[in-house]
């Protein structure tokens, strides 16, 4: 099959291994960029699992239009917009206290070992 824009493929290695992806672009002999239910990326092609359907896409095409094209080629397509982002978490504050303690701390030295005498 040839490697060529609008080409349907499956992912074959990575986190978005299984899914199902269109090349946009393609880079040279062995990398494209591939947009879809994956991530927009450069991807070799030893990774791919090229399908025999194509979509007709233009050359770095945006993912409404990959989208489109995956629908029509009767594949669901995940929206990037309604992932759900994960909430940052904060440290707790440490007080002055904490801060002048952990400086104490830290300022004292090691007791001195004594040499056994015999």
């Amino acid at each position: 099959m040839a490697i060529e824009v609008g080409r349907l493929c499956v992912k074959l290695a990575g986190r978005d291994a299984g899914k199902e992806c269109l090349i946009v672009d393609v880079i040279d002999s062995n990398f494209v960029t591939i947009e879809g239910n994956t991530r927009r990326r450069k991807c070799n092609i030893k990774h791919l699992e090229l399908l025999p359907q194509t979509a007709k896409i233009k050359k770095d095409a945006t993912f409404a239009d990959v989208s489109k094209a995956l629908e029509g080629l009767g594949f669901d397509v995940e929206d990037k917009t309604d992932r759900p982002k994960k909430a940052k978490k904060e440290a707790p504050k440490k007080t002055i206290k904490e801060k002048v303690a952990a400086k104490v701390k830290s300022a004292k030295k090691a007791p001195a070992k004594n040499a056994k005498k015999k």
